[in-house]
């Protein structure tokens, strides 16, 4: 049953993201329109914007499906990175876009010349940001309920490209005003196009830097903190110590590796309930787990953070119970303890 319902969420995502990329090409088609009826160099740089949106759709949609296919013998972490082939490519696009629009830009500030229809043109780009605006709302919240990160990338950079538009349709409003009132600033439309055209080129390069963190492993200092509260909070007295803790994402799948330290006289049948209990503790609150832990046996030096009661092989005192936190769980082994 639960796989039946995975698959039913699967091609739920995947018939989105059709959506979205279907979408992407026709919005991409008005701001087009839009910026030839009006010869304006910021609608220009919406225009060139919305070529990102359709080519991240499409790479997003083949990355999806890459996304959803199991683990095999040639992939057996899953196939959850496609998502950050999809997110580099973005990345780069964004980055042309910027460089192309900041060229235009100089050479609208180098040459002004008159912007025309530019309220029906303000009609088309609003017509088109508002579409994007829905979409991306929706396409968020099914890719949260779906556990689906490239729907939700999807849907935050449909959301994104809505800001900026709203930005770009804010400044050229005021130019037409100041129009009617009189006042001809050719200038003020290229200098419109060089601030988004900026804003995009920083955006894309950050997009590129977040996929080289996800290629490199980066550590997401967020959830490894969830994933050692929730540890902190159902542990047991007989469990003395977690420490190289690692935690790296593939697609929705997240991988952890941790090690615990247990009573030395503990059996391997006893310390397998141990980590079997905590396996479904941590699947309960992240869903998609791939789970690793090896258990190690305690020596006298962890004596003094140990709380177990009764315990026959104790050489000292208990000096106090131990909070983990990000940094020691990740330490690569327990002799911070000892200090």
């Amino acid at each position: 049953m639960a796989h039946h319902m995975s698959c039913d969420a699967d091609a739920e995502n995947l018939r989105f993201q059709e959506v979205v990329a279907v979408l992407g090409v026709t919005l991409m088609a008005i701001k087009f329109a839009a910026w030839w009826l009006t010869s304006s160099a910021a609608i220009f740089t919406d225009a060139v914007e919305s070529i990102v949106n359709v080519v991240a759709a499409f790479v997003g949609l083949y990355a999806l499906h890459l996304c959803t296919r199991p683990r095999d013998r040639d992939h057996p972490f899953g196939h959850g990175r496609a998502e950050l082939i999809s997110s580099s490519v973005e990345g780069v696009m964004i980055v042309l876009a910027g460089a192309m629009i900041i060229l235009e830009a100089l050479s609208s500030l180098a040459d002004p010349h008159e912007v025309t229809s530019l309220d029906v043109g303000l009609i088309l780009v609003a017509a088109a940001a508002a579409a994007n605006y829905a979409v991306g709302r929706i396409a968020i919240a099914k890719g949260r309920r779906n556990r689906s990160m490239a729907l939700v990338a999807s849907g935050k950079h449909l959301c994104s490209d809505t800001y900026s538009s709203i930005g770009i349709m804010l400044g050229l409003g005021v130019m037409l005003a100041l129009d009617r009132m009189g006042y001809h600033l050719e200038w003020l439309d290229g200098t419109i196009a060089m601030l988004f055209g900026l804003v995009i080129l920083l955006t894309g390069a950050k997009v590129v830097k977040d996929s080289m963190d996800g290629v490199m492993d980066k550590a997401d200092t967020r959830t490894v903190e969830e994933v050692i509260s929730l540890i902190n909070t159902r542990r047991h007295e007989h469990w003395v110590d977690v420490h190289n803790l690692r935690v790296s994402k593939y697609g929705s799948l997240l991988h952890i590796d941790v090690h615990l330290v247990f009573p030395r006289d503990m059996t391997v049948e006893e310390q397998y309930r141990e980590i079997q209990e905590l396996k479904e503790a941590v699947s309960q609150r992240f869903g998609s787990i791939d789970l690793t832990v090896m258990g190690e046996p305690c020596n006298d030096r962890l004596c003094r953070v140990c709380g177990m009661e009764g315990c026959v092989n104790r050489a000292s005192p208990l000096a106090g119970r131990v909070e983990w936190t990000c940094e020691t769980a990740m330490d690569e082994n327990s002799s911070h303890r000892t200090g």
